[in-house]
């Protein structure tokens, strides 16, 4: 298989690895090196079944170029999102019940756990154009333009976006962003944080905590768990 439909297959059991899949929803895509598209897992599957025949290139108008299956109606995130963002060479939407409960309460998520450190100083934006599916080019830009320039956007009432400039970062800030959120929650319902990282801690322990070199260590660990750490 090419590195592409590769990088697909092992960012989907990654997701899997870590408790994000959501049945046969839930996506994550991998820039086409040669500006075809976006290589996608085909709809019909769970993050879990994915492997090289699951995988077809769609193009930024929603053709499936290579590959069989139904595409996902969907595709307009990652295809708009990788339009306005070059860096970006991944992008994952998920919908994890932890993201879908915390972006339905309207706080800001705090720095209260190293996993939350990637969305804070500056705050990680929401897109609350409709919580409904980002099924047209129009509402894939506008979920763009409010992504901007970071690495996560919530969406109350649907899930969450993820990128990152491989899928190894990408499906990190996923596992991450779920995990801070869900944590969030359990402070709020003990009766709500009373301390977090200042800023200046925050940014320290960006580079510290979630460096590449460790965001790939987390990667691979759940590549490993989900057994696709020798997909050829």
């Amino acid at each position: 298989m090419n590195d592409s439909v590769r990088e697909v297959v092992r960012a989907s059991g990654a997701l899997a690895a870590a408790g994000l899949t959501d049945m046969v929803w839930g996506h994550a895509s991998v820039r086409d090196p040669d500006g075809n598209g976006v290589w996608i897992k085909s709809a019909d599957w769970g993050f879990e079944e994915i492997d090289a025949g699951k995988v077809h290139l769609v193009s930024p108008e929603g053709t499936v170029l290579t590959g069989v299956g139904k595409r996902h109606l969907e595709f307009p995130i990652h295809t708009e999102i990788m339009a306005r963002r070059p860096e970006v060479g991944c992008v994952v939407h998920i919908h994890a019940p932890a993201l879908a409960a915390f972006a339905s309460i309207d706080v800001e998520l705090q720095p209260i756990s190293h996993d939350a450190v990637p969305f804070t100083h500056p705050q990680l934006p929401r897109f609350t154009r409709t919580g409904a599916l980002i099924a047209t080019s129009e509402l894939g830009g506008e979920l763009a333009e409010t992504l901007d320039d970071a690495n996560a956007v919530l969406m109350p009432n649907h899930g969450a976006v993820t990128v990152g400039p491989d899928a190894a970062t990408a499906v990190m800030y996923a596992v991450l962003l779920e995990r801070a959120c869900r944590t969030q929650l359990l402070a709020l319902a003990a009766g709500g944080p009373k301390t977090w990282s200042d800023e200046q801690e925050t940014r320290f322990k960006r580079d510290q905590i979630w460096n590449p070199d460790q965001l790939r260590a987390g990667w691979q660990y759940l590549v490993r768990r989900a057994g696709k750490a020798d997909v050829q």
